[in-house]
């Protein structure tokens, strides 16, 4: 016999069905026991009676969170015990047959609340627990649906999903890299991508056009805001095109996906505002602005593009930095200003930003595809020719074959989820999430590895047991942005 799932159970009246989850309750009236059974799409009533004797006597022992096969036939509740609250509301389980599969012990915290005003530490060891609760799991479903619909969307534009290396190369750009090392090449290190930003350039050398993921991005930020190691953005490419091109592509994408995904949601302008960052600055003393006119909405969506950044701005040594991405154009007009180096403050990004709600959802632009000019970003930010080569010598050197026009965006699917489902942080939509401070308490991660594994990669380490001296973190430079 087929297993049914519990939400498809009320279409089969008067027949004998198999069902499977976990004792989400347990309740008695009279000598009728009832429980309800969970599985991933719902909740059922399922009835024991004492006739039934060898059945009833074992569902005697059922506790929460047990795993049972369940047979028997869906009939209709009586009308004084309709439940129309869920799905299966109007009928239940009358029992042939009960399978215990899994036993469980007692859980170390509650699953039928929201679980806000459990503790971060108990809920990240017990992570897969923490995910049974319905809170939890309708945030996981709704990601799907999300990206889902994002790849079909794009599909049907034509774009190609296209995966890209997990083990790169460290190259200063951003936030601090997470290092490989190397057991066959010892002594040197691969880098974890902090986003697909290269790789996905040189697709549009390699004529691939249209591009997009849902790229996996690692970055060892230090312990602030929040903010993951890792996080997932949907990352595009297009050749060929203008800002225009993309900002309407973009747009389209969203007010569609939240059409379908979220109809509850109400978008409370199109299209979009478009606010340059110097007026934002002055208006709203942000680039982030939140425009809704009630805050108090969970269901109001503010979007507004911010556009015309600044290309540079001043570190603490007094040099320069970029303040979105290095690999970025400057708009048409300030390409003198790049080339000679003069009235650096002055010089305007073709870049962009997507806002919803007070929080930067995406950030994008249109990619310098002329190596000269890629040469002289790096140059205004001090580095020496030599350095150029060694660190970015391959970008230069594909730009030199034939590069298109080229430009893109990255919308973030952790915090695009937990805004749609009026989550206070992005944990709440990320199935395994670290803690604030960067750790793992599941799989109990970071961890030390043996003698043999540091062997192998060359690698000797600094032993900081039973030793009172504070280390010191490792620096990192400010970047106003992260690179997409």
């Amino acid at each position: 016999m087929p297993r049914f799932l519990i939400k498809d159970t009320a279409k089969h009246i008067g027949e004998k069905v198999r069902i499977c989850g976990w004792v989400d309750t347990r309740r008695a009236h009279g000598k009728i026991l009832f429980i309800d059974l969970r599985d991933i799409s719902g909740i059922m009533q399922v009835v024991f009676v004492p006739s039934n004797k060898e059945v009833y006597d074992l569902a005697q022992t059922l506790r929460p969170e047990w795993v049972v096969e369940i047979k028997g036939q869906i009939v209709k509740r009586p009308e004084n015990m309709v439940n129309d609250k869920i799905e299966t509301g109007m009928v239940e389980l009358s029992v042939d047959s009960l399978k215990v599969l899994s036993q469980s012990e007692t859980l170390p915290f509650p699953i039928d609340g929201d679980g806000y005003d459990i503790g971060e530490e108990s809920r990240m060891k017990y992570r897969y627990l923490d995910l049974r609760r319905q809170r939890m799991k309708d945030n996981i479903i709704m990601r799907h649906k999300t990206i889902k619909f994002f790849r079909d969307f794009l599909d049907k534009e034509g774009f190609v999903e296209i995966e890209t290396p997990m083990l790169t190369k460290s190259t200063p750009e951003g936030s601090r890299d997470f290092v490989v090392p190397s057991r066959l090449q010892p002594g040197k290190f691969f880098a974890l991508p902090q986003s697909p930003q290269q790789y996905k350039q040189l697709l549009m050398v390699a004529g691939m056009e249209k591009y997009f993921q849902v790229a996996r991005c690692m970055r060892d930020e230090d312990s602030r805001g929040d903010r993951q190691y890792e996080h997932t953005q949907l990352d595009i490419e297009m050749s060929f095109v203008e800002r225009e091109d993309i900002l309407e592509l973009v747009e389209r994408m969203l007010i569609k996906m939240i059409e379908v995904v979220y109809p509850n949601k109400k978008i409370q302008e199109t299209p979009f505002p478009r606010i340059p960052y110097a007026e934002a600055m002055k208006k709203y003393k942000s680039d982030k602005p939140d425009l809704r006119n009630d805050k108090n909405d969970p269901n109001l969506l503010a979007f507004c593009w911010i556009v015309d950044f600044p290309f540079f701005e001043k570190t603490d040594d007094g040099g320069w930095t970029f303040v979105h991405n290095p690999f970025s154009a400057q708009k048409e007009e300030f390409i003198q200003n790049l080339l000679d180096g003069k009235d650096i403050e002055k010089i305007i990004a073709n870049q962009y930003d997507i806002v919803l709600n007070g929080w930067e959802l995406a950030s994008g632009g249109i990619r310098s595809h002329d190596p000269k000019v890629l040469e002289k970003v790096f140059e205004i930010m001090g580095y020496k020719k030599d350095e150029i080569q060694k660190q970015f010598g391959h970008m230069l050197s594909a730009l030199g074959f034939g590069a298109p026009p080229h430009g893109g965006i990255a919308p973030g699917i952790d915090r695009l989820v937990s805004l749609l489902q009026n989550e206070p942080n992005i944990r709440e939509v990320i199935a395994f999430p670290k803690t604030g401070d960067g750790r793992d308490f599941m799989m109990d991660a970071p961890s030390e590895i043996s003698k043999k594994q540091l062997d192998e990669l060359h690698i000797k380490t600094d032993s900081l047991k039973n030793t009172k001296e504070k280390v010191k973190p490792a620096t990192q430079k400010k970047s106003t942005k992260t690179k997409k």
